[in-house]
């Protein structure tokens, strides 16, 4: 059996529960072997937005992930040159993963945003996507994303959940248990020096604290400026 292999990027500044219940219910509802997580080193789409380094971001998705063992924390983005672009990354995934069925997890509102990503169209060819949805996003709407914007020839397997193509990787529509957390108001509480419990993992917070990220006095060590979402 080939290995199945998802994977989950984002910029994680910083991960929370939400992230890591979504690559939970991924890994169990489509049989992964394992998820891994790619923090982004270059995200293009944070123009001129300050975030934490990827050093500090990888050590707090090493805390995150701690003690499960089908969770793998990938520096794929960081060995890559220039600006971090799925495209790119997927590619490096295929060819560093001979064999693997690969698994893109993307949230709702990213997946409606691909059109605007660098050779989004490509994307479709080097994984199946995995749309991490919401109850108000309908299988309809994925598929007529998927027509317009990549090709005509998807079609839909409702009772699966999926839509599917003659060449192109499978797309999944699932329903995932919906934690409204956010990286932006985590990062809002923080700097007031508010507690983060029961938003990430209890090694995440102690740490976040003991360091001050995301405070004004204490952010400047920690910080790098993201130059440039796919686009």
């Amino acid at each position: 059996m080939p290995l199945r292999l998802g994977i989950l990027g984002g910029t994680f500044d910083p991960v929370h529960l939400g992230h890591l219940r979504a690559a939970e219910e991924a890994m169990e509802t489509l049989g992964l072997d394992e998820v891994d997580f790619v923090p982004a080193a270059h995200p293009p789409h944070k123009t001129q937005k300050k975030i934490l380094s990827f050093e500090t971001r990888w050590h707090m998705l090493q805390l995150a992930i701690f003690g499960n063992p089908r969770f793998r924390l990938s520096d794929m983005e960081l060995r890559i040159p220039g600006k971090s672009y799925t495209v790119n990354t997927l590619r490096r995934f295929r060819k560093c993963n001979p064999g693997a069925e690969l698994f893109f997890l993307v949230g709702c509102d990213a997946f409606f945003e691909m059109n605007t990503w660098y050779h989004f169209a490509e994307i479709f060819s080097l994984a199946s996507i995995v749309v991490l949805c919401r109850a108000e996003c309908s299988l309809e709407q994925i598929l007529s994303f998927a027509v317009g914007n990549v090709s005509g020839l998807y079609e839909a397997d409702y009772a699966k959940c999926q839509i599917r193509h003659p060449q192109l990787c499978t797309i999944y529509k699932l329903f995932n248990t919906r934690l409204d957390i956010s990286s932006t108001r985590i990062r809002e509480l923080a700097a007031q020096g508010r507690s983060l419990r029961y938003l990430v993992p209890d090694n995440l917070w102690g740490y976040i604290g003991e360091n001050g990220l995301y405070r004004k006095d204490c952010e400047g060590a920690h910080l790098e400026l993201a130059r440039n979402c796919d686009g």
